[in-house]
């Protein structure tokens, strides 16, 4: 993200189509005189050190490059800190500043499309932009009240209502923002307004929709909440420290400070890490259990049998690969800059985690189902008991239950 800023700050030309043959402009309505009207230089200004001034005193003795790194090594354990802080301070607290942190990637990826074409004077972009992210947030945080606070919903009757309705209202809010943009378009920039409209929803699907995911990574359990964010804060510090002592080869041209042997020993590193985090949390039910509201405390609870998942297992390693490993795997135990640069890959590895959830771990929640059996009418009630009935008498089950009394 930050060479993307870097690049829109050198490069402030008009988009692709403004190139293309005056004829084809004409057709859009639009004279060459348009064309070169608009056309003129984004500027930013150059960017200022945000190193606290506190650090630069300290550390005014210091060559640039290790100035650069006591100022990421303070900041990051700083970070560190605040995410041991807000992890004690429970789910609620979790999910917002999920939230806050999504709000802030959604600036500074609108803001780069802004910066752009912020000279052609588009109508309502940066109103539009928002209303889409209140609508999908609406959208998201509604459907997760209606699952994991299913109870509490039907307590109360306005929830319930919205509950009820929630998939409604919220297409009737996306669709009148899209009536909004249709009467925002203007002759001359049809594309470009499209150009925007797609750059808005993309943003949308790339940071609210997996913001959404790591909020129900959560809910599944802690340890699928800590111990992802954990590997990705693992793999960029120990990226950077490799890489500074011995970064000699660079990896790709788009991040020229990035080197193999920092992508190598972080990933290393990280693999180590991940096992070890997993193996000491799996110990403990408040973070293998999954995260579920109590109606009668109107608290969070978390209290479970955990599942043989999290149970050490036992595994014979073929005779020919421990002749070559020679040991057994059964006893292993500012300068960053913005939100962006640092969520980017919390957001991919949340992604991940859902579809891992999903694919090899979530079964049916007998809680939710009673929630839902609960919500039905007294026949259709009736009806289930006498069908599970049915069903348990002719496995043998119910019977042998009777008789054990």
């Amino acid at each position: 993200m930050t060479e993307l800023r870097q690049r829109v700050a050198r490069e402030p030309e008009a988009p692709p189509e403004d190139k293309e043959s005056e004829s084809e402009a004409k057709a859009d309505g639009e004279t060459a005189s348009d064309s070169e009207s608009r056309v003129e230089a984004v500027t930013q200004p150059p960017s200022a050190d945000d190193t606290p001034e506190v650090l630069n005193r300290a550390l005014s003795n210091l060559s640039s490059r290790w100035k650069n790194w006591w100022v990421r090594g303070i900041l990051t354990l700083a970070m560190i800190a605040f995410f041991f802080i807000i992890i004690y301070l429970g789910p609620m607290v979790l999910m917002m500043i999920v939230m806050c942190v999504q709000i802030k990637c959604f600036h500074e990826i609108i803001t780069i499309g802004y910066n752009v074409y912020h000279s052609y004077d588009l109508p309502w972009f940066r109103t539009l932009s928002w209303y889409f992210l209140l609508c999908v947030n609406y959208f998201f945080y509604g459907e997760t009240v209606t699952d994991y606070f299913f109870t509490l919903v039907q307590r109360e009757e306005p929830l319930r209502i919205l509950s009820k309705y929630h998939r409604f209202i919220s297409f009737t809010l996306y669709l009148t923002g899209f009536c909004m943009f249709v009467l925002s378009l203007v002759k001359k920039h049809y594309r470009l307004q499209f150009y925007m409209f797609g750059w808005t929803h993309v943003t949308l699907l790339i940071v609210v929709t997996q913001s959404h995911l790591v909020i129900h990574n959560l809910f599944e359990g802690m340890i699928w909440f800590i111990v992802p964010i954990s590997c990705v804060i693992c793999n960029d510090i120990m990226a950077y420290m490799f890489g500074f002592f011995f970064g000699r080869t660079p990896l790709i041209k788009l991040s020229p400070k990035k080197t193999w042997e920092g992508f190598i020993g972080g990933f290393f590193a990280t693999v180590v890490f991940g096992l070890l985090l997993s193996y000491v949390m799996s110990g403990y039910r408040c973070f293998v259990c999954p995260v579920e509201y109590n109606n009668d405390t109107n608290s969070f609870t978390v209290d479970c049998e955990p599942s043989g998942l999290f149970r050490l297992q036992e595994y014979n390693i073929p005779g020919v690969i421990q002749s070559i490993i020679g040991w057994d795997f059964a006893n292993t135990i500012p300068g960053h800059g913005g939100i962006m640069d640092r969520f980017d890959c919390q957001y991919l590895m949340a992604t991940f985690v859902n579809v891992y959830i999903a694919s090899f771990i979530r079964g049916p929640n007998p809680s939710k189902l009673v929630q839902q059996f609960l919500t039905l009418r007294p026949d259709q009630q009736l009806h289930i008991f006498n069908t599970l009935k049915s069903h348990l008498t002719d496995k043998g089950m119910l019977t042998a239950a009777t008789e054990d009394k």
